[in-house]
């Protein structure tokens, strides 16, 4: 028999989502609940809808009231770079000479076992302040950089994603392996962590341009012995890039035709950006189920360009949304869904609110393969819930003034809000956000 404190019941209004809905008219796709509850019991939600009939399920279970706030399924990164948390920010530069002048002189520092894990407890700060519970993240290439990513994440107990970039050319002495050590030391990260506790694991070769044909074979045979472990990697970025691949690769048709190659397209492939897309790439595309992965902060930041969410859609192709920090500028998904509004925007293509909340809770989840587990708040899946003020600044309480409809409230939140809009976070039934706070001003 439960006990009284196994069971927790956290009130508020109620937005959960069955499908992608079109607009707000479109309700067989969610349900929203005014005076709303989420039972949570042993990590997992075990009820959720109104508060009066959830609570007669559980008269023992302490509440929290979180009223007048908003109750969502904890967001989704789908694409993310741990050892890139000091170099977000960095001016100036467009794809490869980003890489080169900032991202790989940070990530020979995590050779060092000390500093890896140090910036993942930052890590792992910045993702729940801003209310992301689960996340797919590039690890460096350095096997003790992964063990420090997994590590954190079974210590909070989130359901996390990562792997370690595997590298053997084009990049700096200190920040390449060799095919055979990147397919062991990917093989023996898989063994130790894939599956366990909450952890899945990612194989990850970073790119074509930084792996040869003999390292992206080696990944091809991971994949291959390991069909439950996802495959991320890079897609079509930048132009530049593009062409360097084709020289690297001539006897390939295209960019996604180096993948397709060696193995590396299925229905758990991640493909970061995906943006300058030739028409028999998006036919691939099409055909193997692989993930476009649209990263809105930085593809404006490195100028790299516009991401065709509704052409690549309409081939029935399930694009996920990512903040792709550090090129990206916010760990926000918030943030990242108000660059999104503005790049399709720029295309003449719509992203209603609801659809928007979707894309970065059950939307990212489904991409995942992961509905079942995360992105909703229906019983059976786990309790990751993020707490939602639409007006937790002056600027947005003013404009909430005149909001009539849960479509205006969440636009509120879709391009004003950042982690000062974020009230909590729940990750597996235990309140996060405000036991860090507790934990920092202990330190003071």
């Amino acid at each position: 028999m439960l006990q009284k404190t196994d069971r927790t019941l956290l009130r508020g209004r109620v937005l959960t989502f069955h499908a992608a809905p079109a607009d707000e008219t479109d309700t067989g796709a969610y349900t929203y609940v005014e005076d709303g509850a989420v039972l949570i019991s042993g990590g997992m939600i075990e009820a959720c809808g109104d508060y009066a009939e959830v609570r007669a399920q559980a008269p023992e279970a302490a509440v929290t009231d979180h009223r007048p706030h908003l109750l969502m399924p904890g967001f989704i990164d789908t694409h993310i770079h741990f050892p890139q948390v000091q170099v977000i920010a960095s001016w100036g530069s467009q794809l490869l000479d980003w890489l080169n002048g900032y991202t790989f002189p940070a990530e020979v520092e995590y050779a060092d076992p000390a500093h890896a894990a140090r910036m993942a407890g930052a890590f792992y700060d910045q993702l729940i302040a801003h209310g992301t519970t689960s996340a797919a993240a590039f690890c460096s290439v350095h096997k003790c950089s992964a063990e420090a990513f997994f590590t954190e994440a079974r210590r909070r107990d989130m359901r996390m994603i990562g792997g370690k970039v595997m590298m053997d050319r084009n990049a700096p002495e200190g920040l390449t392996d060799t095919a055979q050590t990147g397919h062991d030391d990917s093989l023996a990260l898989i063994e130790a962590w894939h599956g366990k506790g909450r952890g899945l694991y990612a194989i990850t070769p970073r790119f074509a341009i930084t792996s040869t044909p003999a390292q992206l074979e080696a990944a091809g045979a991971l994949a291959a012995r390991h069909p439950e472990c996802y495959i991320q990697t890079h897609l079509s970025e930048n132009r530049d890039e593009i062409a360097f691949t084709k020289s690297l690769y001539p006897e390939v048709p295209d960019y996604l035709g180096v993948y397709e190659r060696y193995g590396l397209l299925s229905d758990k492939s991640l493909l970061g950006h995906s943006i300058h897309l030739e028409p028999r790439e998006i036919e691939v595309l099409a055909e193997s189920g692989a993930h476009p992965v649209f990263c809105p902060t930085s593809n404006l930041f490195l100028g790299s360009g516009l991401f065709d969410d509704a052409g690549l859609r309409a081939r029935g192709i399930a694009n996920a949304i990512a903040t792709d920090v550090g090129a990206g500028t916010s760990y926000s998904m918030l943030q990242t869904l108000n660059e999104a509004y503005k790049v399709l925007q720029l295309q003449g293509q719509k992203l209603h609110p609801l659809a928007a909340f979707h894309w970065i809770t059950r939307g990212n989840a489904c991409v995942l393969g992961l509905a079942d587990r995360i992105g909703t708040l229906e019983a059976g899946t786990e309790a990751d819930v993020v707490v939602l003020n639409p007006r937790a600044t002056e600027a947005m309480a003013l404009r909430a003034e005149k909001a009539q409809t849960l479509s205006e409230e969440l636009f509120i939140l879709q391009i004003m809000g950042d982690d000062r809009a974020v009230e909590e976070v729940y990750v597996a039934g235990r309140a996060q956000k405000s036991a860090m706070a507790a934990e920092a001003l202990a330190l003071v």
